[in-house]
């Protein structure tokens, strides 16, 4: 993305610069065999995910069926990803009858978990994070799975060190990031048994100006409201970037899995950003906490050297965020509790 907007000014706006499939993206669905189901599209990142994987077809002058599936409690939100020439099927994945009934396409990209509330909910939890996993690798065990992980499954790591490396021994805090390896075995053991290509996604974390950890720290902020400098460092990656690359990874799928780190490459301090939405928002800020000596980091090297550098520096989608809040543009409203170090989410 070489020209910046100097803010967005809509939702639509937004949508066309999360879609927006690179050139490289294109080149792939111009050789991508089969056709592409999206599990779990519903929410965060799954509609403009599916909606860049339709428009690298469309410009790349390919026919694929592009298929999304969730339960769909927000009629608008499926209206709209019908509106972009996605296929819905609505269900409960959890339903083994249901899945089995789904089309055996070719290419899967697996969304489905349950983060927020998980304390809360703990068998549910295991069940979305672990045990759906394991019945997706069977149900599509003759397909290629790009299957979103986080970067969760690793432990906090001195900050110094640059974050976890793929190759780094996960050592998940709390049954949240424990299920979320579960996830990780389910595939890893449906790849080696059925030889099922599977890519996991390690991100940590994706942001755009409705939802994120900037988002987060920005509430904070606007509102004049302490922030929590516990978890004083973090990366992110603007979730167009993220879709690209996931897109991309399809790939990179082989058996045994393959894992990649996807985030953004610089190691950012809370307490900065905190005084950067401060200057932009005109307000005062107030901290709580001490920044501890070790964070929740990933080392996104391995991407970056498959997929390039990122597009939109981290500076430019703070903006983006701050001028977003003023204009009172709607939020998500799910907080990443990126700030929690015991793992109960």
């Amino acid at each position: 993305m070489s020209d910046y907007p100097e803010k967005i000014v809509s939702d639509n706006e937004l949508e066309e610069l999360l879609s927006n499939p690179s050139k490289e993206t294109i080149e792939l669905f111009k050789r991508l065999e089969g056709d592409i189901i999206f599990l779990g599209i519903a929410g965060k990142i799954g509609p403009s995910l599916a909606h860049m994987a339709k428009r690298a077809c469309n410009e790349a002058g390919v026919t694929k069926r592009i298929i999304g599936v969730s339960r769909f409690r927000d009629e608008a939100e499926r209206a709209l990803i019908e509106s972009w020439g996605i296929e819905t099927i609505r269900g409960d994945l959890l339903d083994r009858d249901f899945l089995e009934s789904l089309p055996k396409v070719k290419n899967v990209f697996f969304l489905a978990g349950m983060k927020f509330g998980s304390e809360d909910n703990l068998s549910l939890t295991w069940a979305m994070n672990s045990y759906l996993p394991a019945l997706v690798a069977e149900n599509f065990r003759d397909s290629k799975i790009v299957a979103y992980s986080t970067g969760c499954v690793y432990p906090l790591v001195p900050v110094e060190s640059g974050g976890s490396l793929e190759t780094d021994k996960p050592e998940p805090v709390g049954e949240y990031a424990q299920s979320c390896l579960g996830r990780e075995r389910m595939f890893e053991f449906g790849s080696k048994k059925h030889q099922t290509p599977v890519a996991l996604i390690r991100l940590n974390y994706a942001v755009e100006p409705r939802y994120g950890v900037l988002v987060d720290i920005a509430n904070k902020v606007k509102n004049e409201e302490p922030v929590d400098l516990t978890m004083g460092y973090f990366n992110v990656i603007w979730q167009g970037d993220a879709n690209d690359m996931v897109l991309r990874s399809i790939e990179y799928a082989a058996s045994p899995a393959w894992t990649i780190n996807i985030t953004g490459a610089e190691t950012l301090l809370v307490r900065d950003v905190a005084v950067e939405f401060g200057k932009l928002f005109g307000k005062e800020v107030r901290f709580t906490g001490n920044e501890a000596t070790t964070a929740l980091l990933s080392n996104a090297e391995k991407a970056f050297s498959l997929f390039g550098e990122n597009s939109v520096p981290v500076a430019k989608v703070l903006e983006w965020t701050a001028r977003w809040m003023e204009d009172d543009k709607k939020l998500l409203g799910k907080p990443t509790h990126f700030e929690v170090r015991d793992g109960k989410y």
